[in-house]
């Protein structure tokens, strides 16, 4: 059984001028459960597009997806969603927003301020429960918005370049911190990325999606052993080997990008 599974997937879109814009065109894609699966490709190939069908955010015009083997038919409890941007309530603090998705599912405010106060502890803001999101860094809103979705047990997780806005230093703590919250949690996991170097360190297989329409070009196996030191794991033999193969693969499709338009 696949945790998600997509089959013959073609999802268009009509532009302001009344031509159909073709995201995506037979997208054949399958995560096993507890997988952590990496998505790379051109710019604007229909990434972003892919997670909104997997989250039940739209439909296919053909084709299938599949959650578990059953068919998606909108927003399934069980998949948690991390944006580019902190999906926060900025007139909650940081306990509240924690809390929130506890609360809306029906559990009582004891409990789910007691899941919150421990989730805090884990992802290192035991301290700042009574900050509003303004009042953190960008790393410390990261954070909270891995709180907030690790709280609600996801079984699948998607994840749409969550970490591209950080420097160098803090998106290295956050891919340790997303490591270990998963190897705890063992959500199936796809992550959008377009930093070649994250998607080999966090990932167990990548996926190369082609220029526009996007298909599945290629999928990658990384074998590097787990758990994975992230600040040093790059400079290994193996990690450098993986690189070069995923480059050239990708570098390909960018190229066609860059001669369509």
């Amino acid at each position: 059984m696949s945790a998600v599974e997509l089959q013959g997937v073609a999802r268009r879109f009509v532009t302001p001028t009344g031509a159909v814009l073709s995201a995506l065109e037979d997208f054949d894609l399958a995560i096993r459960p507890g997988e952590f699966m990496a998505i790379v490709g051109p710019t604007g190939c229909g990434k972003s597009t892919t997670l909104g069908l997997i989250a039940g955010l739209a439909r296919p015009q053909a084709g299938s997806v599949r959650l578990f083997d059953a068919p998606v038919t909108g927003i399934d409890r069980r998949v948690g969603f991390v944006f580019q941007q902190d999906a926060v309530f900025p007139w909650r603090n940081v306990l509240s927003n924690v809390s929130a998705g506890p609360l809306f599912r029906g559990e009582k405010a004891q409990a789910a301020e007691e899941r919150a106060r421990d989730w805090l502890l884990r992802v290192g803001l035991k301290g700042f429960e009574n900050h509003l999101p303004h009042q953190l860094s960008g790393g410390m809103r990261k954070r909270v918005a891995l709180a907030q979705t690790f709280i609600n047990s996801p079984e699948i997780l998607l994840m749409d370049e969550p970490f591209s806005a950080l420097d160098v230093q803090t998106r290295e703590l956050m891919q340790e911190e997303l490591l270990q919250l998963w190897s705890q949690n063992k959500a199936a996991v796809l992550f959008v990325t377009h930093d070649l170097d994250e998607a080999i360190l966090l990932a167990d297989r990548v996926a190369v999606l082609t220029s526009r329409p996007a298909r599945v070009k290629s999928v990658h196996t990384i074998d590097l052993p787990r758990p994975r030191a992230i600040a040093t794991l790059r400079y290994d033999e193996r990690f450098i080997a993986i690189a070069r193969t995923l480059a050239d693969d990708l570098r390909e499709e960018v190229m066609k990008a860059r001669a369509a338009h």
